[in-house]
């Protein structure tokens, strides 16, 4: 059973149901396997809970809106 899963911060009911549809339809294009076989999971974190280079997804954001 193929597995796609995206870890994110809020998104929202639209952007979750567009995510689902979508990726499975571009996967099932591409590995001509039938929909019914795709999983799709949404992991929403708080952005202070996950952090790449040793800095938390929220202080990144921070950083990166002040140069913007």
């Amino acid at each position: 059973m193929p597995y796609i899963s995206i870890e994110s911060g809020k998104l929202s009911a639209e952007q979750k149901k567009q995510l689902i549809e979508r990726l499975t339809a571009a996967a099932s294009d591409i590995t001509n396997i039938p929909v019914q076989f795709f999983t799709v999971t949404i992991k929403e974190l708080p952005d202070e809970n996950f952090g790449i280079g040793g800095k938390s997804i929220d202080e990144i954001k921070r950083n990166y809106e002040r140069k913007v």
